[in-house]
């Protein structure tokens, strides 16, 4: 069990902000790491894991400082965010290559090599060309490489980034029994849902700062104030506008660019949802849809930067 502590973490491009003044504590489990494209999740990967030195602050696993440091790379474990094979080389090949790196002898190194491809899938296309598999399966190669050496931090960007819903399903599911084996896992996504499927406990990053850590549901507490947008489709919208206009709850309407389509802000979701299923059902008004419209990850952001 490894515990990944980032200090006062800084790294600029010229006058660009890669990251600036990180301090947190990851622990067992699985992290999200969350934000937009551009926050600093990548940059704060390559720290975390050695590829690029801080300007200032430090990374440490255990208290042990991460940078220049070979023996603590024996612990760490990166899917990257970009694709860097021989297309040549078979799926097999690259990743019995890839734990002779890691100091295996041959024999053992396939074995390796079998088990990881097993661990993702990708028995099936051992010898198979790297540069005849698809964005999927390229992704899941990339993961079986992070994890052929069985690390104690796993650092994963993007990891399900091209992949089926099948992959997908099953990526979640192997990160999940990580997180339970006690490692310490950090993945990086800038989709919300897709990162609550594996765990509540998050960082929210955008333009190289992290705006807030911990409970999914506790940082969602921090935008209960702010009022909720929700879409409703209706070919009846002006009489369930005339409605819901009398509701305490709704704040606002608007009608939307479909003549079908009715915009409501409210300060209390729960409450307006249950009148708005009241008056659907007594007043017996069709509703094709309902959608919150700010229920997501870049509405989250928004509201933490206002």
């Amino acid at each position: 069990m490894a515990i990944l502590q980032l200090k006062s973490l800084s790294k600029w491009y010229g006058e660009v902000i890669g990251v600036s003044s990180i301090n947190a504590t990851i622990g067992p489990g699985v992290t999200g790491l969350l934000g937009p494209n551009g926050a600093g999740k990548t940059t704060l990967m390559r720290l975390v894991t050695g590829q690029i030195k801080a300007d200032t602050g430090s990374v440490q696993i255990d208290d042990e400082p991460v940078w220049n440091n070979p023996r603590i790379y024996t612990v760490l474990g990166l899917c990257p965010d970009i694709e860097s094979f021989y297309d040549y080389e078979t799926g097999l090949q690259f990743l019995t290559f890839m734990a002779r790196l890691n100091g295996l002898e041959k024999t053992k190194a396939v074995q390796t090599a079998w088990e990881a491809l097993n661990e993702v899938g990708l028995t099936e296309a051992a010898h198979k060309r790297a540069g005849a598999y698809s964005k999927g399966m390229k992704q899941r190669l990339k993961f079986a490489q992070a994890i052929l050496h069985d690390p104690q931090v796993l650092l994963l960007d993007e990891p399900m980034s091209g992949l089926d819903p099948l992959g997908r399903h099953h990526i979640v599911e192997l990160i999940q029994s990580y997180g339970r084996q006690g490692k310490t896992v950090v993945v990086s996504s800038h989709i919300l849902h897709e990162v609550e499927e594996m765990t509540h406990q998050i960082m929210l990053m955008n333009h190289g700062l992290l705006l807030a850590e911990g409970d999914v549901h506790e940082i969602r507490e921090l935008i209960e104030e702010q009022p909720r947008k929700v879409q409703i489709i209706s070919p009846q919208r002006q009489q369930l506008s005339n409605l819901l206009v009398r509701c305490e709850e709704v704040q606002s309407i608007a009608f939307g660019e479909d003549p079908e389509e009715l915009i409501v802000q409210t300060r209390a979701p729960d409450p307006f949802y249950m009148h708005l299923n009241a008056i659907v059902t007594e007043k017996a008004i069709p509703v094709r849809q309902i959608i919150t419209l700010d229920d997501n990850l870049q509405s989250i952001f928004e509201y933490l930067v206002k």
